[in-house]
């Protein structure tokens, strides 16, 4: 069975890590030789020498295929950009950072042969992460596998083999501001899971710092679930019946006991308290308008600044 496979890589300043990440993908090519290997770098407005080094691998390989982005539009969509070029009867994404070992990919397309549409991979250990972002990754999950009804996978990031007609499906899917790991789990298909440990970065600095992280968590939870509009509102109706019962204490009080003016640093607390809940639930609703916004702009999720394809595709 002679299957066309297309491999993904979204780079974005991976200039000490391509040569490496390319000597392993034409060695894998070697070992699997009942499959036509595409190699499809997606350019993601990098400012350093990556560009040159993806031309160069296209010269000396006509298995390589890539696009330049006409700017740096971070890696969900440069994610896209590959998924809407590939022709192939199935697609394999990997970071160009080498934490993800191509060497894997025999096993995925077994178990794709085997029929399975998606077989991702799951990260038993973390090589070289630090304990704070492990707990903070691993919180993550919890939130949003309890907050929507979408099965997603944990400890899962972009490494898995997809079908053909998973790649179909996600190319249908158009929206903005993209959690494609979600993506992934919304599609359904058969899914298999394989394990494996994760490495540490092969060269160069991780792009993703904890503020990067932070907008991709608020990304995946406020594009699968209306869970924090619910968290608002059950909130807002906690605080109204122990308000009203406070307010009932205060007029039985008075009527049994009179008034007097003590109390200024309580009421102080409780009306800071409620303005900073409603600061809250006004932001939780900002960041659902803020999306619907976007997305009425209608703008396209990217352009291509050049588009180089192998033989056969041009």
């Amino acid at each position: 069975m002679n299957k066309k496979v297309t491999i993904l890589i979204p780079a974005y300043n991976e200039e000490l890590d391509l040569p490496k990440l390319f000597a392993r993908l034409v060695k894998l090519g070697k070992t699997v030789d009942d499959c036509r290997f595409e190699f499809l770098f997606v350019n993601d407005g990098s400012t350093d020498k990556t560009l040159t080094i993806i031309k160069d691998f296209a010269k000396e390989d006509k298995r390589v295929s890539y696009i330049n982005l006409s700017r740096n539009f971070g890696k969900e969509v440069a994610m896209i950009a590959g998924i809407d070029h590939v022709d192939s009867d199935a697609l394999v994404i990997i970071d160009a950072d080498l934490q993800d070992p191509p060497e894997l990919i025999p096993d995925m397309i077994r178990l794709w042969r085997e029929g399975y549409d998606d077989v991702y991979a799951r990260r038993t250990e973390r090589v070289g992460e630090s304990w704070l972002k492990r707990t903070t990754s691993s919180l993550f999950y919890k939130i949003l596998q309890r907050s929507t009804r979408i099965p997603i996978q944990r400890d899962t990031g972009d490494f898995r083999l997809l079908d053909r007609r998973c790649v179909e499906a996600l190319q249908q899917l158009r929206e903005r501001e993209r959690y494609t790991k979600g993506l992934f789990s919304w599609i359904g298909y058969s899914k298999r899971e394989i394990t494996y440990v994760r490495d540490a970065r092969a060269g160069g600095e991780t792009k993703w710092n904890y503020f990067r992280l932070l907008n991709l968590a608020i990304d995946g939870i406020v594009s699968f679930t209306t869970a924090p509009l619910r968290f608002s509102t059950a909130l807002g109706m906690i605080i109204s019946l122990f308000a009203f019962g406070y307010i009932v204490y205060l007029v039985v009080r008075t009527l049994l006991f009179g008034s007097d003016l003590a109390g200024y640093p309580s009421i102080m607390a409780v009306v800071l308290f409620l303005g900073g809940v409603q600061l809250l639930s006004l932001g939780i609703i900002g960041e659902y308008i803020g999306r619907i916004f976007n997305e009425t702009k209608r703008r396209p999720l990217y352009l291509i600044d050049e588009y180089h394809a192998t033989k056969g595709k041009q």
